[in-house]
């Protein structure tokens, strides 16, 4: 009657083997010495390892500070942004240059106010881009995502990289475990159906 136990003794082992190796990729979260072995969890000794490998993916795959520039140089020269900067000029002239220039309120007229925020605009318009393009080369140079990317995970306590991990790779790791009882389950049917025949 024992012998008809092996599928079921064979799924708990086939789980629980898998269930401490998926512990093992996180703990323990320090080294610790176990006789002349030192044992750690995976991604806590190797973190700055994933961290170096995910800065380097990032900067390459998915964000480079190229395409952040690329990004602002598209809104900064934008329809929305010129527009803004227009009305902001035109507030300026019909505000706030008669009080600074008194002697312009009296020659102040619309088609003078339009002459002048034309004129700024031009030479706003050229000056934007001048401007984004000096920003731009500034931020290419100095923003390293990379490295960003890189700090943020090395900086991460082992919880919170288990966390993370954990909550990324949570199916996954809960259909490893279940394929080590689906597995151990059917070694067990073999070895009942081994035990059967006569020999």
């Amino acid at each position: 009657m024992l012998v008809y136990t092996l599928p079921l003794i064979g799924a708990l082992i086939g789980w629980l083997t898998n269930y401490i190796a998926i512990k093992m990729l996180f703990h323990p979260k320090n080294k610790v010495k176990i006789f002349f072995l030192s044992v750690q969890g995976v991604f806590p000794k190797r973190q700055k390892a994933l961290a170096r490998k995910l800065g380097q993916i990032v900067s390459e795959e998915l964000v480079s500070a190229q395409d952040v520039t690329a990004h602002l140089k598209e809104k900064a020269t934008s329809e929305a942004v010129l527009s803004h900067i227009a009305l902001k000029l035109e507030e300026g002239i019909s505000k706030r240059l008669p009080g600074a220039f008194p002697i312009l309120a009296m020659l102040k007229s619309s088609d003078m106010a339009d002459k002048i925020k034309n004129m700024l605009l031009d030479q706003m318009g050229g000056l934007n881009e001048e401007l984004i393009d000096k920003l731009s080369g500034e931020l290419e140079e100095e923003l390293d995502v990379q490295r960003i990317v890189e700090e943020k995970v090395s900086a991460f306590s082992s919880d919170k990289l288990e966390e993370i991990l954990f909550s990324i790779m949570r199916r996954e790791l809960k259909f490893i475990e279940l394929v080590g009882a689906v597995l151990g389950f059917f070694i067990g049917v073999a070895q009942i159906l081994l035990l059967s025949f006569p020999y």
